[in-house]
């Protein structure tokens, strides 16, 4: 039997396997729901999670308990978040409020605390395929300026824009310079969401313009360092993902179905591409019945995970409106 590893790289390679692979993540609440119905916390050792996920550390935890850092905090970036029992907050408090960076001081992507345990979680999770994410690029962005003065930034001042994204594309490759230099794992991740339930946020031709270029330039330095690219993009971003195929990239997360038809995606990009996710989370798993939801997985793994490239996970991180005995029955019929 091969490892959790082999199981994953196998499936990027488009190789047969005895089963498809499959990934979750859940929000706090949802999570502390299956703690409570498992009577465990280690939910990745107890489902067997072939993907370990893990990133350098923020002064901004990407769920920020009020109750342990108040109605507030700012990130590293100085933009100010709301905090939430439930998700990761909204930002509402921008750190540029002007197009301008001429005062504008990047963090320090060395500071030793943001590299503390890789290590050790690198090691506890070597037979499993590993990634660890390693920033994001035009939604940091959106948090640093605010998103309609970053689209409006870009049809009146795209040089600004430019320039945000590559020292944006800076910090992430000293990140990832440090990773790579002292820590042995498979796969860097990115989270930067483009797209709508409908379409881009920007036209293709501006995302080629700005974010391409840099986006090229962090996957190369990955392929470069023999590590495969796993990129988070919420919504429909089917006009650029031949392009980012073209660039390096290896898998696409989290295929919403409710944006995109996923079996359409398979046959265009099948050959070339991994996909991961694919499990509606809009309507199926908080309002579909148990039965509704083993038959769409059967279905996933039988359409899309035909000649491999396919890792079967909701279209994002299972929130608190998703019923135990979903989540149950999706966790049953995943690993079947």
């Amino acid at each position: 039997m091969c490892s959790n590893k082999d199981w994953i790289k196998q499936t990027i390679a488009h190789k047969k396997t005895s089963a498809v692979p499959y990934n979750f993540m859940f929000s706090p609440p949802a999570e502390k729901v299956l703690t409570r119905y498992y009577g465990r916390s280690d939910l990745a050792e107890l489902l067997n999670l072939p993907i370990r996920m893990n990133a350098p550390r923020s002064i901004k935890p990407l769920y920020a308990n009020p109750e342990e850092f108040g109605p507030a905090i700012k990130d590293e970036f100085g933009v100010t978040w709301t905090t939430s029992h439930v998700d990761r907050g909204a930002p509402v408090g921008p750190a540029l409020v002007e197009p301008d960076l001429s005062g504008y001081k990047m963090p320090n992507p060395e500071v030793p605390f943001r590299f503390e345990s890789i290590d050790r979680w690198c090691q506890d999770n070597k037979e499993h395929f590993t990634a660890i994410w390693v920033g994001d690029l035009w939604e940091r962005a959106t948090f640093m300026r605010g998103m309609e003065n970053l689209l409006l930034d870009l049809a009146v001042n795209p040089k600004f824009v430019e320039e945000l994204l590559h020292r944006l594309t800076d910090y992430i490759l000293q990140t990832m310079q440090i990773l790579f230099t002292r820590f042995n794992f498979d796969a860097v991740a990115l989270s930067d969401d483009y797209g709508t339930q409908n379409g881009l946020l920007i036209s293709p031709a501006d995302w080629c313009r700005i974010i391409k270029p840099c986006l090229a330039d962090i996957y190369s330095f990955a392929k470069k360092h023999d590590r495969f690219v796993f990129h988070h993009s919420c919504g429909n971003v089917h006009s650029i993902i031949g392009e980012m195929i073209d660039i390096g990239l290896d898998i696409l997360h989290p295929v919403q179905p409710e944006a995109m038809d996923i079996f359409e995606l398979k046959r265009e990009f099948g050959r070339d591409l991994t996909f991961c996710g694919g499990l509606g989370t809009q309507n199926l798993l908080p309002y579909g019945s148990c039965r509704q939801i083993r038959e769409e997985i059967c279905r996933l793994k039988e359409r899309m995970g035909t000649d491999g490239g396919y890792i079967l996970e909701p279209g994002i991180t299972i929130q608190v409106d998703v019923p135990l005995e979903n989540m149950l029955a999706m966790i049953e019929e995943s690993q079947v």
